[in-house]
């Protein structure tokens, strides 16, 4: 039983970030072909998979976004250990050319109220992008702890990446920005 309900999870996936490749070749500025993104959606289907079936890391806290086999780990994490499996579990899936680790490790004395302003952090700062024609907030992931944000992921320009920080500083509440984003190159 467990079995097939994790082989029905991994297909879920896989099929689910297909389709959100297929949908968002054009958000790219045409760098990555249809295959591309698609291997992209595969490899990072895959490593999602290994981290949920990892039992040091929960994959709920790890944000997986993968851009021409260039792994790109985001979020949250309770522990060192967790953080060092997921690079583990992300280095071992067939297709990753290199991870950057942005995991961060969680406040462990957070309280119930600071995780409630964390998330409400988080979609202000969400908001904030997706409403700015200078960031794409679709390609922007978003996570927050004790105030800290942290910004993940692929955009087109250096100017986009520059200007998330901006944005994100400016959300009340916010204590700090990491920016662990990374501009798109021609290359490749």
């Amino acid at each position: 039983m467990g079995t097939r309900y994790s082989v029905r999870i991994t297909s879920f996936i896989a099929s689910a970030l297909v389709a959100i490749a297929i949908s968002g070749c054009a958000s790219d500025g045409g760098r990555r072909s249809t295959g591309q993104a698609i291997d992209d959606s595969v490899v990072a289907s895959r490593i999602k998979t290994g981290l949920i079936a990892n039992p040091t890391t929960k994959a709920h806290q790890i944000d997986v976004d993968v851009y021409r086999g260039k792994a790109q780990l985001n979020g949250f994490v309770d522990s060192q250990e967790a953080k060092t499996a997921a690079t583990d579990v992300a280095k071992s899936v067939n297709g990753v050319q290199s991870v950057r680790n942005n995991l961060q490790i969680r406040d462990a004395n957070r309280t119930a109220g600071i995780a409630i302003d964390d998330s409400m952090i988080t979609a202000k700062v969400k908001t904030a992008l997706i409403g700015d024609p200078r960031t794409k907030g679709h390609q922007i992931e978003v996570d927050t702890n004790a105030g800290v944000v942290q910004l993940g992921g692929f955009v087109d320009s250096p100017d986009s990446k520059a200007v998330a920080s901006q944005i994100a500083s400016s959300v009340e509440g916010v204590k700090d920005v990491k920016n662990g984003i990374e501009v798109r190159s021609n290359s490749q």
